[in-house]
């Protein structure tokens, strides 16, 4: 009878690059991925709610700026602040003839109370998932753009008041 003894380590070394390696690492790279789409979708949101309740000035740049301040915890933060993902804002007005929405213009004061859009866009664009793949040598994974509408609340109003907040 012919000993053995290496046979088991050898069969365990070949399973484990050819399938459980793989498998592990796939998981993680897709639950990473998740994680990642969750925080931006949710971050759009977030965006949005701010948008709908302050003024709508400059374009939104007080939405991007409040954004870029509060990124969520995430792998690829560093691609909000460093500008590779970008965040727009954009405002529009219901055409009182057609019903469609416009983008928003106002001859009125800048953030005052003549000069409300009736809602407000926020959009993530230019997001790349790189963080497992970059390690690899593999091209990063671009995400959808990804986008939240809401109807303006208060626009940082008060009725009693002309001016809007900042």
């Amino acid at each position: 009878m012919r000993r053995r003894n290496g046979q088991a380590t050898i069969e365990f070394a070949l399973t484990f690059g050819a399938l459980i390696l793989p498998l592990t690492l796939g998981i993680i790279f897709t639950s990473q991925l998740l994680w990642v789409w969750h925080s931006v979708v949710e971050f759009t949101r977030i965006g949005a709610q701010y948008a709908s309740t302050h003024c709508a000035s400059g374009g939104g740049e007080n939405v991007a700026a409040y954004m870029r301040q509060r990124v969520p915890v995430n792998v690829d933060q560093d691609q909000f602040a460093q500008g590779a993902a970008t965040i727009t804002v954009e405002y529009y007005q219901r055409n009182a003839d057609t019903g469609q929405m416009e983008p928003f213009a106002c001859d009125g004061a800048e953030c005052s109370t003549e000069c409300v859009p009736d809602a407000v866009t926020v959009r993530v664009t230019g997001y790349e998932f790189r963080r497992v793949l970059s390690n690899l040598g593999i091209p990063p994974v671009p995400l959808p753009d990804f986008r939240a509408t809401l109807p303006m609340e208060s626009a940082g109003c008060s009725p009693d008041s002309t001016v809007c907040a900042q």
